[in-house]
């Protein structure tokens, strides 16, 4: 597979990698076993990168992993994340204390003693980033992380945070119909030597070969609190979809490959991190690092999905209050 740098200096990583929220029912019902058969394919494949959360499951994501790490902790670079409570009157804390916490059950849910990667999930407004960065620091120097990663943040953000320690990869969702990224967090990555690992560039389902049908989703679902798949915002965009599935077709690609390859060709720092639990979805999400498209093909995608062309934001009223707004 296509390779490229962690961070700089980092690692090299497959340019696809493998997240893990599917793995616990975000999107629906999950398998365990299925589960572990899509993370041993895909690591055959050269998906060396594993993506996961401690709030993915309530822990369960982790523990799904272990098993896992038992027999191929080696050939994994491995990711987790911290600053996420649950706790509706307090959501996010970024406290030494809890991130200590958080960071301890973590090793001990995955196995292991270090991880390789380890992001701030999500930034506590109130609390300056230079004292969250000392916290990360202090566990780098303990040796129980590798690198440090921050999750759905502002450009200022990062450039408060590389002034306290290197930062090695920002996560932000990333696709054909969420491109904010493009407005500083991409050029703000690349001037600091992070990696932009793009997450949900599938767009949350919407360009794999059978598209969500919103009217289907289950309890636990998450996108059935996305506007973007409500009643009004859905059909408007299902246009357009069908458009650029029908270009792919022609291209005798999946639309998923497509997406991918449009993300992986906006810049070189730029890591596609989808997330599926079925192995022929990511076979065609990692056909998407074989591909390069051609100026043609990237004028077309552009014409059929130019910025700012999904109907309704990306998140509902809730899952808005994390995310740094910087435009």
């Amino acid at each position: 597979m296509l390779q490229r740098h962690l961070g700089q200096g980092g690692p090299m990583v497959g340019a696809v990698a493998l997240g893990t929220m599917n793995f616990v029912g975000a999107y629906g019902p999950a398998d365990r076993d299925e589960s572990l058969r899509c993370m041993a394919e895909c690591l055959e494949m050269g998906v060396n990168h594993f993506d996961t959360s401690n709030v993915y499951g309530m822990g369960k994501a982790e523990e799904l992993l272990a098993s896992f790490l038992k027999t191929h902790r080696d050939r994994i670079v491995l990711a987790s994340k911290c600053g996420i409570t649950r706790n509706p009157d307090h959501p996010f804390d970024n406290s030494a204390r809890h991130m200590r916490d958080a960071l301890e059950a973590s090793l001990t849910r995955m196995g292991v003693d270090h991880i390789d990667l380890y992001y701030l999930h999500r930034h506590e407004a109130e609390r300056p980033i230079e004292e969250v960065m000392q916290t990360l620091l202090r566990f780098k120097d303990e040796g129980k992380i590798g690198a440090i990663g921050l999750s759905e943040i502002a450009p200022a953000t990062l450039e408060r945070a590389v002034a306290v320690g290197p930062v090695a990869a920002v996560q932000s969702e990333y696709s054909l119909w969420s491109r904010q990224p493009e407005l500083g967090v991409m050029q703000a990555c690349q001037a600091n030597g992070a990696a932009l690992v793009a997450f949900s560039p599938v767009g949350r389902g919407v360009f794999a070969r059978r598209m969500p049908d919103p009217a289907r989703f289950g309890a636990g679902d998450l996108r059935a609190g996305m506007p973007r798949f409500d009643a009004d915002n859905w059909p408007r965009n299902l246009i357009r979809l069908q458009r650029f599935a029908q270009m792919a077709q022609d291209h005798d690609e999946s639309p998923a490959s497509f997406a991918i390859a449009w993300v992986l060709a906006r810049a070189r720092h730029i890591i596609a991190l989808p997330g599926s639990r079925r192995i022929e979805h990511m076979r065609e999400n990692l056909r998407g690092a074989e591909l390069t498209l051609t100026q043609a093909q990237l004028d077309e995608i552009d014409a059929i999905l130019p910025p700012g062309w999904a109907h309704g934001p990306r998140y509902g009223e809730n899952m808005s209050r994390g995310p740094e707004v910087y435009c």
